[in-house]
């Protein structure tokens, strides 16, 4: 654990220990994402079992967290490798199979040779590189394990409306999902019998397309590929497929001609078909047609070949020169046959409907979102609970006979034959077919480790329920989770499957909402500095830059640590871990320690001093509206500023009781920030044990309502003076006494007033003209 986690784990700490002091149950529990690709490659590089390092992490774990404050609630303990869990995550499977949404089918693949397992679109990087060994990735044709999440694909774009998320994240699945509506028609291949579908979103362009393009894995191209352009298309076709989706869509406009024409059916044109890995077999069947005159991408391309860009929606005041580069708004139809004068967005929905009516094409949405592929040919996963008998099919294992236990053997590590491990363990492989009796093999490719990660919350509201996945009366009374705080990283991985899993089990009438995290909140990622160059990188134990909680604790105190990383940036910000920035922490919980001490054994008084009191109120509202808008930079902010207030009235009037009354009130505030220091300073003002198990202040609104305030005037921009006036001062009052202010007039000089910006409760700012003549 580094302190980067603590980006994490410290502001839901604060969360659960403020709500608890409200009086609200709270359910914050922790678990261990055991299974997977980055706890079995960890234990490859050590060297030792699965089994036997995430046991030692989790441990290592659980004693960092505690030390940190973390107040998680360790009966609720899950572990994704234990049976007990995973034999859900196989009844889940099931329920998917025998809903027909998991299926096994032969397709190209990614293939990591370092992880020696498959890998999902979504897992590739930038490069075509791993998501976890960060090795060159290469296609493999295989028969795998599929998740038909694109069944749910318009309910995931729809629910995204309804959800309380930062909108970077809502954006990332949106885009991650893409959606698109438009029509698909046929184009045939001039001179062979073959044709492929072509999908656009733009109708209105179609008499001005001069190309079409397949993407590489597109079955024709083989086929209708001339002789003497096979070699140029078979090699573009292998470096394409060494490239992630990402990449070859962020891709330059390269490609290479097959040699063969198509038919427009429009307007019977023959047009250039074109390889191209900007075209993804995945979206709108692998096949586009080219605009040039119209589309940025296919202008490009056609610069690039050479190849002519008609224009068929004229731009305002064009007079039939050709275009610099595409024209992608509206405009009037020109060069379209009977469509010529109308309006493109007209001519798009009149298209449309001429094309389907004249079985020409058909109307149809296109997604992004491909089937989550599941299968991993790995050891550390759970079991698929499959059955392959040769008698009998696919057969899936009876629930009762779950869980599909993973063996414990000693060769775990992965072979580079394509297939997992378990296929080398005969025990485990040959098994009677639960449906006819006679002999059968076990699946022995394992889950993708999300498929644990897609449903573990529901878990823990009832961790030991032996009946199913999870108690229904535990669920009905926790219900979805209030608060979800996770890094934008499983953006369109985790948030997005388990969206998915939730769907088909509310579906399934397993449970009765639909979304399993109707609020999230999203941390910002801790960087530091390389130790010998400098140089500032994201936290991780791969760039060596690693700060560890424990050492900063042994040195500072685990609250110094806590309020450091709640202070040194706004929550959702990415920030830089600066070993210097922890003394300033340190330093106000001395400071508060210090002024704890110094009233301990006075007697809490309710007394005269309004200025304390309308401080203390005012410390109690902006810390509780902090907390809740996340923004606990600016709450610990609060808290040093009213600890100035505090040890300011202490220096003026001494240790008076109201002063104690006041500091009792401070270290409720700070609890649940420095959790470890406010036990201990509560026990020495006289608060009973716990001060985690106090109630939280609460603040009188009439009480801290300013009589008066002070405003900033501005000449130009620039503070000259500042005024004291009503809190519900009128802007016309305040103007006047703007303008009289002697300061004021002497930088206002004989420029004329020509503006007055007011901004109630902060400032007035005076705009001038040029000096009078």
């Amino acid at each position: 654990m580094s302190v980067g986690h603590g980006r994490n784990y410290v502001p839901t700490d604060v969360i659960s220990r403020y709500h608890r002091m409200r009086g609200e149950a709270v359910l914050h529990p922790m678990g261990w994402d055991a299974f997977g690709l980055p706890a079995e490659n960890e234990a490859i590089k050590r060297g030792v079992h699965p089994r036997e390092t995430t046991t030692r992490y989790a441990a290592t774990y659980r004693r960092q967290m505690t030390r940190i404050g973390c107040s998680y609630d360790w009966a609720r303990e899950i572990n994704s490798s234990d049976p007990n869990f995973y034999r859900w995550t196989q009844a889940i499977f099931l329920l998917l199979y025998h809903r027909g949404l998991a299926y096994r089918a032969v397709g190209r693949q990614w293939w990591c040779p370092g992880c020696r397992t498959v890998l999902a679109n979504e897992q590739i990087e930038s490069g075509g590189v791993c998501w976890r060994c960060h090795g060159l990735v290469e296609r493999r044709d295989l028969k795998q394990w599929y998740f038909r999440i694109t069944a749910y694909a318009q309910e995931l774009l729809d629910d995204l409306d309804e959800l309380d998320w930062p909108e970077h994240i809502v954006a990332m699945q949106r885009n991650w999902i893409g959606k698109s509506e438009g029509v698909a028609f046929e184009m045939e291949v001039e001179g062979q019998p073959n044709s492929f579908t072509v999908f656009t979103t733009r109708p209105d362009t179609v008499y001005g397309m001069t190309f079409a393009v397949l993407a590489p894995e597109h079955p024709l191209v083989d086929e209708i590929t001339q002789p003497n352009q096979s070699r140029k298309v078979r090699t573009y076709c292998e470096q394409a497929a060494r490239r992630s989706e990402l990449e070859r869509v962020q891709a330059g406009r390269d490609g290479v001609f097959t040699g063969a024409y198509a038919v427009n059916p429009v307007n019977d044109e023959r047009v250039p078909i074109y390889v191209a890995d900007y075209v993804l077999m995945g979206y709108g069947g692998g096949a586009i047609m080219g605009v040039p005159a119209h589309d940025e991408r296919d202008f490009d391309f056609a610069r690039r070949h050479g190849l002519p860009a008609p224009v068929v929606i004229a731009p305002p005041d064009w007079s039939g020169e050709p275009l610099d580069g595409a024209h992608t708004g509206e405009g009037q139809m020109v060069h379209s046959g009977r469509w010529n004068g109308l309006p493109s967005h007209e001519a798009a929905d009149r298209i449309a409907a001429w094309m389907e009516a004249e079985g020409v094409g058909r109307h149809r949405a296109e997604y992004r979102l491909r089937d989550w592929l599941i299968s991993r040919q790995r050891y550390w996963g759970a079991p698929i609970p499959i059955v392959h008998c040769e008698r009998c099919g696919t057969v899936p294992v009876p629930e009762d006979d779950l869980p599909v236990r993973l063996p414990h053997v000693a060769n775990w590590e992965p072979g580079g034959d394509g297939r997992s491990p378990l296929a080398n363990v005969e025990a485990f492989v040959h098994t009677p077919c639960p449906r006819c009796g006679g002999a059968a093999r076990r699946e022995t490719d394992t889950m993708d480790g999300f498929a644990c990660s897609s449903w573990y919350f529901l878990r823990f509201v009832s961790p030991d329920y032996d009946e199913g996945p999870f108690d229904p009366a535990a669920l009905a009374a926790w219900g979805p989770p209030d608060l979800y705080v996770g890094g934008a990283e499983h953006a369109v991985m985790h948030l997005l499957y388990a969206r998915f899993w939730t769907k088909v089990m509310a579906d399934a009438g397993w449970i009765e909402f639909r979304e399993p995290f109707p609020v999230l909140r999203s941390q910002g990622v801790m960087h530091a500095r390389d130790p010998e160059t400098g140089e500032v990188r994201r936290m991780s134990k791969s760039a060596g830059n690693v700060v560890r909680p424990d050492d900063v604790a042994e040195q500072h105190g685990a609250d110094a640590l806590r309020i450091y990383l709640l202070f040194m940036a706004p929550f959702e910000n990415n920030t830089v871990w600066e070993k210097e920035g922890i003394v300033g922490a340190r330093r106000f919980l001395e400071r508060t320690w210090r002024l704890a001490h110094a009233i301990a054994g006075i007697s809490p008084a309710e007394g005269e001093e309004r200025e304390l009191e309308q401080t203390m109120h005012r410390a109690v509202q902006r810390v509780s509206e902090e907390v809740e808008a996340f923004k606990f930079n600016t709450a610990i902010a609060a808290l040093m500023e009213t600890l100035n207030e505090l040890r300011e009235h202490q220096r003026d009037r001494g240790p008076t009781g109201e002063l104690a009354a006041a500091v009792r009130t401070f270290v409720l505030l700070l609890a649940p920030f420095a959790p470890h220091i406010a036990e201990e300073l509560w026990k020495r003002v006289g608060g009973d044990y716990s001060v985690h198990q106090q109630p939280w202040p609460t603040w009188d609104p009439a009480l801290i309502a300013e009589e008066e305030i002070t405003l900033a005037v501005q000449v130009n921009g620039r503070v000259r003076d500042r005024l004291t006036v009503q809190a519900d001062a009128e802007e016309d009052d305040v103007r006047q006494q703007a303008l009289a202010s002697e300061n004021v007039r002497r930088h206002l000089g004989d420029r004329p007033v020509e503006r007055v910006i007011y901004v109630p409760g902060r400032l007035v700012n005076l705009v001038t003209g040029p000096p009078s003549s």
